[in-house]
């Protein structure tokens, strides 16, 4: 069995999905520390023909906390509004806008009391359904035996617990992971690489690597799915 391990992203980008889409079963790593700066409450739409970063904001907690125990702010709600009006009103004149702005709708109109983990664990339960991933995705605060296990120890003691015997990952982990080490633990492990996927952004210079909404926005859900290919294995 093949299993992909990833901290929960907002809305990420074509490569995210990717992966998910390339395994048998996807963990959200939810009970890892919240790092600042990062991907789980942040990502970047096209906006004035720019690559521009938009933002869920937290309550305010410790450096500490993990992912699962940082919470949506009391703006929420009102953050909400500018951001779905600010999608809208860039896209217009996107051609799957009437298709896609439903989806984004519900996926921010949500109960904002929940932890930024659970959210876009929703979230891309959501997309993936809208797409057409049907992969089972797994809480990872819902399997992990050993706490005390950190980085590629816990990734490999997770992929044991599943009974698991492939482990894909981001490009990124490349610097992280030794298929070495998964091997002697009787693992094989890939790295998926997004090959240079380019796509009519209007009437521009095509900009990469956005938001999975950048995608949604300018494909069908067929162009979306081969995309979703367009990947080399490492």
């Amino acid at each position: 069995m093949k299993v992909a391990i990833m901290q929960p992203y907002f809305l990420p980008y074509i490569g995210y999905f990717q992966l998910i889409n390339n395994v048998d079963k996807f963990v959200v790593c939810d009970n890892v520390q919240y790092i600042k700066e990062g991907w789980i409450n942040r990502n970047k739409l096209l906006i004035n023909n720019t690559a521009t970063k938009f933002t869920l904001s937290l309550k305010k907690g410790s450096r500490d906390l993990k992912i699962n125990e940082r919470y949506l702010s009391e703006r929420f709600e009102e953050e909400n509004k500018r951001l779905l009006k600010t999608i809208e009103m860039t896209y217009t004149k996107a051609p799957y806008i009437s298709e896609v702005m439903p989806l984004i709708s519900e996926i921010l109109n949500c109960d904002y009391k929940v932890n930024i983990g659970e959210f876009n664990y929703n979230s891309l339960k959501k997309i993936c359904k809208y797409i057409g991933i049907d992969t089972p995705f797994i809480m990872a605060s819902d399997i992990v035996k050993n706490n005390e296990l950190k980085c590629q120890e816990m990734v490999i003691d997770m992929v044991k617990t599943l009974n698991a015997d492939i482990y894909v990952n981001a490009i990124g982990g490349t610097e992280l992971y030794s298929k070495k080490d998964f091997k002697e633990r009787s693992i094989d492990l890939y790295f998926i690489k997004t090959n240079d996927i380019e796509y009519k952004q209007f009437k521009n210079a095509f900009i990469p690597n956005l938001s999975i909404i950048d995608v949604l926005m300018f494909n069908s859900k067929e162009q979306v799915k081969e995309l979703l290919n367009q990947y080399t294995l490492l």
